[in-house]
Formats: structure tokens, C-alpha cells, sequence
């Protein structure tokens, strides 16, 4: 599929012919440059026509060439650096018929470093008056057609750089991506915690529920495992005594891919010694609060149509959430005290999926009702939570007590072993946190490791991972860990609503095609 003309490639190449026949070094190594364009207009920006005439500044900024236009023996045209476009003002008199020759061969998208003074033209735009210019890279390709951007999705994923020379919305997500994730580091490290890095090939699935990526290494002629989490890493180092460690990492799950879900992401996983899930949720809402003050200026943040309040979060219980979002025209209504009796969340599930089918056979606008498979009260009640209340919680919401059955990793709560010390972040109906009290015991671990390698599955262990076990029985103090989804977080606070716009190269199918959207990856797993 050809994508550029190829006419314009011809002619962008003979006119470097004809740059380089004058004497100009095609592709220079160096340009000194005083000012990037950025600091041009944050810096005089406010000086006034009179002010620039008086006292005189000069520049040297390099950039790449964004619009030109002629007028005979000179030119006005705009660079872009830094994020910010300047104007430039070439003429005739002022470079000489050299310079001027080799600015006539120059094309949008040509990257140039140029010299001069700074001046206000008659409309009152800072502008910079060259006097000496050079090509520093001849752009062989030419830029989209329209500047205001790619129209073609697709390309703009594909083609990133593209993407971020010509829109600037780009550019600000990925700046304001970087800006969270610097102030994530602060907040840990100034609260003692060690940032750290695990290994991202693992010997044993383990961690989370999910499917992997598998590959082997020749030398020691071993299976291995693309990182799915990093917990099990994480708390053999709390055993070690680094009480207070995190890791940015990336993460690989060989799963569906739609508006949240990508197969290679980046998460954010933390662990605290001597502390509860309880001591988490309240550093969570710290941490969210925060970086939406500091990174968006306020605590209420817009995204699509809602605006998210940062500075107030619900607290519900997953029973509480299913009772308070059940469909008002589905009788009977269970209470959280129904769903905790043997055999009730099933009854109550085949209730909804009856009531869901049919409304969805109205034409209702309700998603279809959820499979059923052989599940435990434990697992009835996470998929019960999935289906009724999840989309409903806009607003911040930690949902807490989850059923042991989907919490492998997670501590049981004294009062009730069928529920365990673990709370998710819901906003704008996204997961985007995942934490809980971890469990230590090394016994009951392994009794729940070998659970869940008799399960069998594609998404499960093969083998119980016996060094952490033995790690376990070495001592992990009573530890606190979560995991946070960056890139959801960074939806959030940008307002993007698919995933592939905050990471700057997301996997895509081979040029030609779009996988068809699957609907959300199974990963209701205990991944963090």
C-alpha cells in the first residue's frame, strides 16, 4: 500500500541534490543553538516592538520548518521546537543570494537552524528576522496534508512521530505522562520507599491470573515467562528486609486487546511492611488526590462527560456494590447478608443473566448476561460484581472484602475466611487499582498455589513456585502491596478514552489490518 507520493520523494531528493551541489553538507553533525523555540516566546514573548528595537536580542534556534510563505525576495514561514512554533522572517538583502538560494530548495518539514534577531512584525507577532540559516536535515517524506493532524487513526498509532510533530494534543499527553509518573516517584520516595527492578523473564507463571507470553533462552535450555506481575519478586525482597519497595514496570499478558487493554503495559506495584489493606486505601486516596492536584491544577478533573472528583472517595464492600447497583426492575433485591449464605450468589446470578437476556432481546441497551460456568459462591459473587455494579462506578470508588476464591495472594479476614483484605480502585468504570493485605502464611500459600495448578488452564501456574515458599517461611512481616494501572491512570487525567492514545508505540496487527475489538481481556484475576 503506498502511503507518500512518490513524485514528491523525487523531487525532495533532487532538489539535496542541488543543496549539496552548492556546497551545503546534506545531513550536518552539529548545530550550536543559543534558544530552543520554547524558550524564545516564554522568554521575550511580553517584550514589545520597542523594547526588541532598543535593545536587540539575538538567537540561534534550530527547528523544523512547519509553514513558508513566499513573497518574491522574501519569506515569512514558522519552525516548531520544544512544543512551540515561532515565526521566522527570511529575506533577500539580509542572507545573501546563497542563503537565500539554499532556503528556496527548503520544504515543509525540513529541519533548519537559523540566526537573527528578534523583531514584531506590523500584526504584532514576535518574530525572528534571520540573517544566517542552514539546513541541519532534508525531509524526504513531506508532512500529512492537513496540519492540524493524521485523520487515519490507525496511522497515527503506527506512525508516532508523525502524530506528535502534528498534533499538539499528542505531544501534551505523552509531557503530561511523564510529569505522573516523575511526581509517582516523589510521593514513594519521600515516604521512604526503596524504587527497585525484578525480573521481566520468569521461570513460573505466577502473580496473577492471566495468560502469558512464553519464549525460551538457549544457553540454559528453559521455558520462560514474559513478566505478568512482579509480586511475588517484590515481597521476597520485603522478606529480605527492604521494608518499603515499588517498582515501575512493564507487564506482559497475552490477552484481548480493546479500550483498556493492551497486551504489553506498564504498572505501578508497592509494597509496605506492617501495614493492612486498610493503612493502602487511605495512602491511595493520598496518592490520586495528589497527582490530580498537582499534575491537572485540581482535584476535579474532566473526563468525557463526567467530571471525576478526586477529593471524595466511596468505600463499598463487593456485596455492598451488587446490593446498591442491582437493576431496580429485577426482584427479589438481595441484601449483602443474602449473598454471604451458601448457594445464594448463584441464585442471584441466574436471576440478573435470566432478567439481562431478556433485556437485551428488547433491545433494552443492556449487555448481554454472562456465560455461566462451574463457579464457587466466592467466584458467582466477582462475576455477579462484573456484570452489575462495575460500569456504574464513576467516581472513585473502593470496592473491599473479595471473595477468597478469585484472591489467591490475598489474607483471609478473621471474622470471615470467605472474604479477604483486598480493595480495588474503580473511576469511570476502569479498574485502576488492585491491593490487599498479603498473606504470609507460608502453608496456606502453597495450599493455594497447588489449588490453583490442579485448576489447570491456560491462565494458571503449571508448578507451584516452591523459592517463594521457602522465601515465605524465611518470615514476610505483615505487608501491605498494590499495583496501579499507569496507563489507565493517565487516561484519566488527559482524558483519553482508549489505551493505545497514552502509550507511544502500542502493539498493532502487521500494516494492512486492525484486529477485530474482542470486548475486555479476561483478567479478573488477583493481578496487581
Amino acid at each position: 500500500m503506498e502511503f507518500e507520493p512518490l513524485d514528491q520523494f523525487q523531487q525532495r531528493k533532487k532538489k539535496l541534490s542541488e543543496i549539496e551541489a552548492m556546497g551545503h553538507a546534506a545531513y550536518p553533525r552539529k548545530f550550536a543553538w543559543s534558544h530552543t523555540a520554547r524558550q524564545v516566546v516564554e522568554g521575550y514573548g511580553n517584550r514589545t516592538a520597542e523594547e526588541l528595537a532598543s535593545n536587540p536580542v539575538d538567537v540561534r534556534v534550530a527547528g523544523r520548518i512547519i509553514a513558508l510563505r513566499p513573497h518574491g525576495k522574501a519569506a515569512f514561514g514558522h519552525i516548531t521546537g520544544d512544543g512551540t512554533r515561532l515565526q521566522i522572517y527570511v529575506k533577500l538583502d539580509a542572507v545573501g543570494e546563497q542563503a537565500f538560494k539554499l532556503f528556496q530548495l527548503m520544504d515543509l518539514g525540513d529541519i533548519v537552524g537559523i540566526s537573527g534577531h528578534l523583531f514584531r512584525t506590523k500584526t504584532n507577532e514576535l518574530t525572528l528576522w534571520v540573517e544566517k540559516l542552514e539546513l541541519l536535515s532534508k525531509a524526504l517524506l513531506p508532512l500529512p496534508e492537513k496540519w492540524h493532524g493524521l485523520a487515519d487513526v490507525e496511522q497515527r498509532f503506527r506512525r508516532r512521530y508523525l502524530d506528535l510533530i502534528v498534533n499538539e494534543r499528542t505531544r501534551e499527553i505523552f509531557l503530561r505522562r511523564a510529569r505522573i509518573i516523575r511526581e509517582i516517584r516523589e510521593f514513594f520516595e519521600s515516604r521512604g520507599y526503596l524504587e527497585v527492578e525484578t525480573p521481566m523473564m520468569h521461570p513460573i507463571l505466577g502473580g496473577a491470573t492471566a495468560r502469558p507470553f512464553v519464549t525460551r533462552h538457549n544457553t540454559f535450555d528453559m521455558e520462560l515467562y514474559l513478566r505478568i506481575a512482579p509480586e511475588l519478586y517484590l515481597k521476597r525482597l520485603v522478606v529480605g528486609g527492604l521494608d518499603r519497595v515499588f517498582e515501575i514496570n512493564r507487564n506482559f499478558r497475552n490477552e484481548g486487546i480493546d479500550a483498556v487493554h493492551q497486551p504489553e503495559f506498564t504498572m505501578l506495584e508497592f509494597y509496605q511492611a506492617y501495614s493492612d489493606y486498610l493503612e493502602l486505601m487511605d495512602l491511595t486516596e493520598e496518592l490520586f488526590r495528589g497527582l490530580a492536584e498537582r499534575v491537572c491544577g485540581s482535584n476535579k478533573v474532566k473526563y468525557g462527560e463526567n467530571e471525576i472528583d478526586f477529593g471524595r472517595f466511596e468505600r463499598l464492600s463487593m456485596r455492598e456494590a451488587i446490593c446498591k447497583y442491582w437493576p431496580k426492575d429485577l426482584v427479589p433485591f438481595p441484601t449483602p447478608s443474602d449473598l454471604a449464605q451458601a448457594g445464594m450468589p448463584k441464585k442471584f446470578f441466574r436471576n440478573f443473566t435470566a432478567w439481562a437476556t431478556q433485556q437485551h432481546k428488547q433491545g433494552a441497551g443492556v449487555m448481554p448476561a454472562p456465560v455461566e460456568l462451574p463457579w464457587s459462591d466466592g467466584q458467582y459473587t466477582g462475576e455477579l460484581f462484573e456484570a452489575v455494579a462495575e460500569e456504574h462506578l464513576i467516581q472513585p470508588t473502593l470496592i473491599y472484602d473479595f471473595p477468597t476464591d478469585i484472591s489467591p495472594l490475598s489474607k483471609q479476614k478473621p471474622d470471615d475466611p470467605s472474604l479477604t483484605e483486598r480493595f480495588e480502585l474503580f473511576i469511570a468504570g476502569m479498574e485502576i487499582a488492585n491491593g490487599f493485605s498479603e498473606l504470609n502464611d507460608p502453608m496456606d500459600q502453597e495450599r493455594r498455589f497447588r489449588a490453583q495448578v490442579e485448576k489447570g488452564g491456560l491462565e494458571s501456574p503449571k508448578e507451584v513456585d516452591t523459592d517463594y515458599i521457602r522465601a515465605l517461611s524465611h518470615g514476610l512481616p505483615p505487608t501491605a502491596g498494590e499495583g496501579v494501572g499507569i496507563d489507565r491512570l493517565v487516561m484519566l487525567l488527559t482524558d483519553s478514552h482508549a489505551i493505545r492514545e497514552v502509550v507511544l508505540f502500542p502493539l498493532l496487527r502487521t500494516e494492512g489490518g486492525e484486529p477485530e475489538e474482542p470486548g475486555p481481556a479476561g483478567t479478573s484475576g488477583e493481578a496487581k
